[in-house]
């Protein structure tokens, strides 16, 4: 007996519309049995969850903060994703993106001139990309997996930012703690509104989300990103590069996890430390497919990620469960996510093999 998977001929555009609520609705229900499991009432702890941040204006700031990075990288990464090639590395090209941003802040200390954010958030982009490219290299040049080797590189990046933060980097004047200078004024990008800590960093991932959406509708890059995701045979007789693609799609998606990175920084954090990302890198993946790698659709869903993080936070101090409650929601989201795409596209078929039975009874 074997378990196989065939395409079906059509799919039902409406149920990959609800395809998304039904996963929210199904990681809902698991978590609240998971709550229950854990002792708490599952509705007073989805409520602390999930309705809770979002009954206070400076959590509303604060939810905005985290769904910054989110949408950013998630837009970056859908259009890896419809090229078919898999980026798997956001997180490293979000902490380069921070570490490439911040030389000026940090070597330069005493510079206060209007430059100096414009300056770092375009190195930030720069250091993504470039971080970006090294998977791109190994692929068209090796042909290697570019899954592994972006992933692979996240864990150099954490380790360069580590060592940074506690040795050539570490403030001199911080008490030993494993941190930055912290950035002037003029290195920090402005708050939004005098409310909360919502900064540029949003207005950036909604305009990076809009013009990407714009991009893949109405231009010829747009087409020969889907072309080639969908058939790369096709994209060759049509005349589009597959190796053309795969360093625009790696270097576009390093670019916006690269501005992510040092937006994160300079708005949130006001310098470097050993961590600084709680896993936006790897938790936009998420926020890609959720959105059905559509960027406006990415712009809801990088906010419903965003409360999950948001919501945990609340969490521990108001029903004291762990921090690894979040990545237990966004684990049940992705899974949610996946089966239901799996079994909207494909149907599931149990074979029977007959003849392979009887030869072993021996018949």
């Amino acid at each position: 007996m074997r378990i196989e998977l065939e395409r079906r001929a059509r799919q039902s555009s409406l149920f990959a519309i609800v395809s998304p609520l039904l996963a929210l609705a199904l990681t809902v229900l698991f978590g609240g049995i998971m709550f229950a499991l854990l002792g708490k009432d599952p509705v007073s702890a989805l409520y602390s969850f999930f309705i809770e941040p979002l009954l206070e204006v400076w959590s509303l700031h604060e939810l905005a903060v985290k769904a910054a990075p989110l949408i950013l990288i998630g837009v970056g990464l859908s259009v890896c994703y419809r090229s078919n090639n898999w980026n798997i590395g956001a997180e490293g090209q979000f902490i380069v993106g921070a570490i490439v941003g911040s030389i000026l802040p940090i070597t330069f200390y005493e510079w206060t001139s209007p430059l100096l954010l414009p300056l770092m958030l375009v190195m930030g982009a720069i250091g993504g990309a470039a971080y970006a490219a090294i998977p791109a290299l190994l692929k068209t040049r090796f042909n290697t997996n570019e899954i592994l080797t972006s992933l692979m590189l996240v864990y150099i990046a954490q380790l360069l930012l580590d060592w940074l933060t506690r040795g050539i980097w570490k403030d001199p004047a911080g008490y030993n703690f494993p941190q930055s200078r912290s950035f002037v004024s003029e290195a920090v990008l402005p708050e939004i509104l005098s409310s909360g800590r919502a900064h540029l960093g949003i207005v950036f991932a909604l305009v990076a989300a809009v013009a990407v959406w714009f991009m893949m509708r109405y231009t010829l890059k747009g087409f020969q990103v889907v072309v080639l995701g969908q058939s790369e045979r096709a994209g060759r007789f049509a005349g589009f590069s597959s190796r053309k693609m795969v360093w625009f799609s790696m270097m576009f998606s390093g670019a916006l996890a690269g501005l992510a990175g040092i937006s994160e920084v300079s708005g949130s954090i006001g310098h470097l430390q050993p961590t600084i990302s709680p896993g936006y890198g790897f938790t936009a993946i998420i926020v890609a497919f959720l959105g059905r790698l559509n960027p406006l659709g990415i712009i809801a869903s990088g906010f419903v990620l965003a409360l999950t993080y948001l919501g945990g936070e609340g969490a521990q101090l108001s029903i004291g469960v762990s921090d690894k409650v979040t990545r237990v929601f966004q684990g049940l989201l992705l899974f949610f996510v996946l089966s239901c795409d799996t079994l909207i596209l494909y149907k599931v078929r149990i074979v029977f093999d007959r003849a392979r039975n009887a030869a072993s009874r021996g018949v």
